[in-house]
């Protein structure tokens, strides 16, 4: 919710006189939004200064309305659809509680003109109450309203409008709910299946009668300035999309299959604005060690792991950190999936033969501090990257390695030298993404540590006890059924010590670069899995699909 100067300062009143900031926070605040095109609250919250409850009860404050935390306690679907779906959104009203005498709602914007009124005519008999919750809140529970796509697909074809624009809307709406990152359009027999890549996983999202594609497939080329005359070649575009929250750019990939020409919508962040290093799963560890190597002048970091396991998304919150007015900050991508304002962003682009290594070699001598290479591709492009690195720039950039030990080994096959490893590179990252427990179904079960060990072999020794506290989520509306909800990243850090520098000129193996890691401290993408399963962050399923333990664990 974006609220007024006033209501801002209202706010940070209420946190100081309320004990929950400092004036030093609140400086410090202030100059990492004048710096940062980002919010004071964002700098409290990442800093772990506040709570988003905290927020929440000072906003509630400041509408002089109490504060009602959805998290924690989301009512029931039953309760929340008493409340027609058109009042329920236009107000962004949701029916928190009910009894005989008094209905509560709460809403993000407690101040709306008629919200009183409209309330009172729904229940005329009763006392009503508003409070306010959290904006991403209260988008949770507005879920509850989601009419199935297959529904929305006939209504839109027994209405015979513009089906192809209507279907198109319908699906990006849902895409936005859910926080999928791809959309496939999928042409098999007599049907066209959609689905959604929601968490890292492929669920099915609606269906339409076949005859209906071809309309909507040259709709996604027109939009995607591709051609619509080509039906047997491979074809790379990309269109946008209006929404409520602004402009979501998508990456449009169509192939021909045997069935007709497939579609996959890859969809763009615009902004990172929400993102910081807390939010993606690091330790307070690990978090260490990547601040102080973002702190030196030169030196490359290094983030490893197959494609879609988050790579960039850490590198950009990073980024998101160094940026200042005092910084220049270049990056060369392909593509260009965050928009971040105060750094230059330069996009690969083929057909004009701006690759990777050309485009770094002219980074190179645009006089910048920071540079962010999207991948590491090539001998040329790893080449240019350590030179930059030893030459007084700090370089960040993503790699294809299973894991953080074999990266160097990697790296040594294109053709680098040992020595420029050891000299430049400050700390090789290896990371997965795993999904998260929903919030709102989690539940907690005690499972014998025989049982575990019986059916995770080498997993079950890492629980401690005779009986272990697992977590789970049951599934529910906001979950869409799966339990889980989000992803966090499970994290293997080489912080490039005095021992590992001694070991890269040896020309070493992976495995010795490992076993002297662990020495001086590294834990393995396993290891910090167990941790976030403890902590009923994940599931023991999860991680051992994601990242299983190795032979030598």
């Amino acid at each position: 919710m974006t609220l007024e100067s006033e209501e801002k300062q209202m706010i940070e009143d209420i946190l100081l006189k309320g004990g929950y900031v400092s004036e030093e926070d609140l400086k410090k605040a202030e100059e990492f939004a004048k710096n940062r095109d980002a919010s004071m609250t964002e700098y409290l919250l990442s800093e772990e200064i506040i709570s988003k409850d905290i927020l929440g009860q000072a906003i509630a404050e400041f509408f002089k309305v109490p504060y009602i935390d959805l998290n924690s306690n989301k009512p029931s679907k039953d309760q929340v659809l008493k409340v027609d779906e058109e009042s329920a959104k236009k107000f962004r009203a949701v029916l928190f509680s009910e009894n005989d005498q008094e209905v509560v709602f709460t809403t993000d914007n407690p101040n709306q003109p008629e919200l009183e009124i409209a309330l009172k005519n729904l229940f005329k008999t009763k006392k009503v109450t508003i409070g306010y919750s959290l904006h991403e809140d209260i988008d949770d529970v507005l879920v509850y309203y989601t009419k199935s796509l297959n529904t929305r697909f006939s209504k839109i074809i027994e209405e015979k409008k513009s089906i192809a624009p209507e279907i198109l809307e319908e699906l990006f709406k849902d895409a936005f709910t859910f926080n999928a990152s791809d959309i496939h359009f999928e042409p098999q027999g007599e049907e066209l299946i959609v689905r959604f890549r929601v968490d890292g996983v492929l669920q099915e999202a609606g269906r339409l009668p076949i005859q209906y594609y071809e309309n909507i497939l040259n709709r996604v080329k027109v939009q995607s300035r591709l051609r619509i005359d080509e039906h047997f070649a491979a074809q790379d575009g990309s269109m946008s999309f209006e929404t409520s929250l602004g402009t979501v750019n998508l990456r449009t990939s169509i192939i021909p299959t045997i069935e007709g020409e497939k579609i996959v919508l890859r969809i763009l962040s615009s902004y990172i604005k929400g993102l910081t290093l807390n939010d993606l799963g690091l330790n307070e560890a690990d978090r260490k060690i990547l601040e102080e190597a973002s702190d030196k002048p030169f030196g490359m970091i290094l983030v490893v792991g197959p494609t879609g396991s988050g790579k960039t998304t850490t590198l950009y919150s990073l980024i998101k950190i160094l940026n200042n007015p005092e910084t220049n900050i270049t990056t060369i991508e392909d593509p260009v999936e965050y928009r971040v304002r105060g750094i230059n962003q330069i996009q690969v682009n083929q057909q004009t033969d701006l690759t990777f290594s050309k485009g770094l070699r002219s980074i190179v001598r645009q006089d910048p501090d920071i540079i962010l290479v999207g991948e590491i591709r090539d001998e040329e492009t790893a080449e240019i990257s350590i030179n930059a690195a030893l030459t007084g720039h700090l370089v960040l950039s993503t790699f294809h390695a299973n894991n953080a030990s074999s990266a160097v080994p990697r790296l040594l096959e294109m053709g680098m030298e040992p020595f420029l490893l050891a000299s430049t590179l400050e700390v090789i990252i290896a990371q997965r993404l795993v999904r998260r427990i929903c919030d709102t179904c989690r539940f907690s079960k005690n499972v014998p540590k025989t049982e575990l060990v019986k059916k995770y072999k080498k997993a079950g020794k890492y629980f401690k006890g005779t009986n272990i506290t697992l977590y789970e989520g049951k599934g529910c509306d906001v979950c869409s059924g799966t339990g889980y909800k989000g992803r966090i990243a499970l994290f293997e850090f080489i912080k490039v010590t005095e021992a590992v520098q001694q070991l890269l000129l040896q020309n070493p193996s992976a495995n010795q670069i490992w076993k002297v890691a662990q020495k001086e401290g590294a834990q393995s993408l396993f290891e910090d899995g167990m941790k976030k399963v403890e902590s009923g962050i994940t599931t023991i399923d999860e991680l051992v699909r994601v990242a299983p333990p190795t032979d030598d664990e």
